[in-house]
């Protein structure tokens, strides 16, 4: 399995009482240690990493591990693992879940993991309100720092403006998309996503993740759309380091309307609003399955995208 900027997942569900933030599903790969303290634990609101995303009601960007409030920090740092990010789900105001990202600049430089935000009380624009940054990449942290993006300018600003998920195969290549492009050549930042994010709040957030082509995102990353009837899921694109960049071959997830129905995690993940972890993905039901066969993944993230209120798409992490 070749490195991953994105190194694991953790979903926490609320209680049946909604009293606290239970471990759900995961994606540890080999970091068997700090899995095993994680399904020991649950949250309360307020407390450790996922518990905060809940109090404060909008992402939260942990850029290393020495704050006091990670309760599993000796364990991350012997498991690789660099920064992390939690981000809360809602259903009508209350807590349906939390999704924690855990990412690793490891040996190899040039990543980053960001959070935009954007509050109509102070500015028009998008700014950088965290980050967590590799190696090599000082002088592209200290220009994100300076940066404002109008909506719609920049990756994060296209996701805010759309509402959806963007990537860019070569930021270099995009100036025009991607403001910091020359910063980000210098520093061999190479791929970016961004993820638009709801909060309980007005304001927006967007997350990105930037990396080199020597430490992809993910071994493999789909957008999947509704389709015109909504009642299946096409995917919009497809991009592997494992298979040539960028796929343009179709398919299709039907969604199903009942319990009882064939599902797959991306349709879960669609049906229900908050985020799907597989741990088996070969099993998958279609596409996904034969694609995560085909370059040995060991889980698939599914992540829904919420923005005011609507689900957009989902999008598909390969890990």
């Amino acid at each position: 399995m070749p490195s991953t900027f994105i190194k694991a997942a953790e979903l926490w569900l609320a209680s049946g009482d909604g009293s606290l933030l239970e471990l759900h599903s995961s994606a540890f790969g080999s970091a068997r240690r700090f899995g095993a303290l994680s399904r020991s634990m649950c949250f309360g609101r307020g407390e450790g990493l996922p518990g905060r995303a809940w109090d404060v009601g909008k992402p939260i960007l942990l850029a290393d591990f020495n704050s006091g409030d990670f309760r599993r920090a000796d364990a991350a740092r012997q498991a690789g693992y660099s920064c992390a990010i939690a981000l809360p789900y809602f259903r009508q105001q209350a807590i349906a879940g939390v999704l924690v990202l855990f990412c690793s600049h490891g040996v190899i430089p040039s990543s980053a993991l960001e959070l935009w935000h954007h509050d109509a009380r102070i500015t028009s624009d998008m700014t950088l309100a965290d980050g967590a940054y590799g190696p090599g990449t000082q002088q592209f942290e200290a220009i994100s720092h300076d940066t404002y993006l109008p909506r719609g300018v920049g990756l994060p600003g296209l996701a805010w403006q759309r509402g959806q998920s963007v990537f860019l195969e070569d930021l270099a290549a995009a100036p025009g998309r991607f403001l910091r492009a020359e910063m980000a050549a210098e520093a061999g930042l190479l791929r970016g996503l961004a993820l638009p994010v709801g909060s309980r709040l007005d304001d927006c957030h967007v997350v990105t993740f930037l990396a080199g082509a020597q430490l992809p995102l993910a071994q493999r990353i789909e957008r999947w759309v509704a389709d015109d009837t909504r009642t299946s899921l096409k995917r919009d694109y497809a991009f592997s380091e494992l298979h040539g960049g960028r796929s343009g071959v179709a398919a299709t997830l039907a969604i199903a309307t009942n319990d009882l129905a064939p599902t797959s995690s991306i349709t879960q993940a669609w049906r229900d609003g908050v985020p799907v972890i597989s741990e088996q993905p070969a099993a998958e039901e279609g596409a996904p399955a034969a694609a995560a066969a085909a370059i040995g993944a060991a889980a698939l993230l599914a992540i829904p995208v919420v923005w005011e209120g609507e689900l957009t798409e989902v999008v598909a992490l390969y890990l």
